[in-house]
């Protein structure tokens, strides 16, 4: 069931991470679970926000980012930076283009949220030991309610994925999800 005064964010389904997710992430299951949140969302006429990483041509945008293990990537106007297909956002559906993991970081979110009157967030998408983890955390400073799909994300390796929703569920008792309880 979907709270009442809540919103869904979509992180990152872009092609370069969908199609970049490890065999045991099961890419293409997340997104059809990420598909089914979004149609209980919109029947429900609750707000989603759809986010996508972006970095600059010029790659002066990627601060730390490169230290670790990430390669350059979702760069801007090409492929790999764009929705992948089916998660596209409809026209009265929100966009917010990020430069860091976290969607509070450097965007507008904070406002559209107070705008909208949320409390609850519901966060799926893309990685959850990276994206997903950092806004979900952010979220919870900003004292929102998170819950996160738990068959809707998908992350870095299947330790680093449930890693991150242990964290997330320390954070926040009872956060960790199930798309079954959104869908219903």
């Amino acid at each position: 069931m979907i709270a009442n005064k809540s919103a869904l964010l979509v992180i990152d389904v872009q092609n370069q991470f969908v199609e970049g997710l490890p065999e045991e992430m099961k890419g293409l299951s997340v997104v059809e679970s990420v598909k089914h949140v979004i149609e209980a969302f919109r029947k429900a006429g609750r707000p989603i926000i759809y986010f996508r990483e972006v970095h600059r041509k010029n790659l002066v945008d990627f601060g730390r980012e490169l230290d670790g293990d990430e390669d350059v990537h979702a760069v801007e106007e090409t492929r790999a930076a764009d929705y992948f297909t089916g998660i596209e956002p409809l026209p009265e559906e929100y966009q917010i283009v990020k430069r860091r993991y976290s969607g509070f970081f450097g965007t507008d979110l904070e406002i559209l949220l107070k705008g909208l009157g949320i409390e609850h967030i519901y966060g799926v998408g893309l990685l959850t030991d990276v994206c997903v983890h950092y806004t979900c955390a952010d979220a919870h400073q900003h004292d929102y309610h998170i819950h996160v799909v738990r068959e809707a994300v998908g992350g870095s390796s299947l330790v680093a994925h449930e890693a991150a929703l242990a964290a997330i569920e320390y954070l926040q008792h009872g956060a960790v999800i199930s798309e079954k309880e959104v869908c219903e």
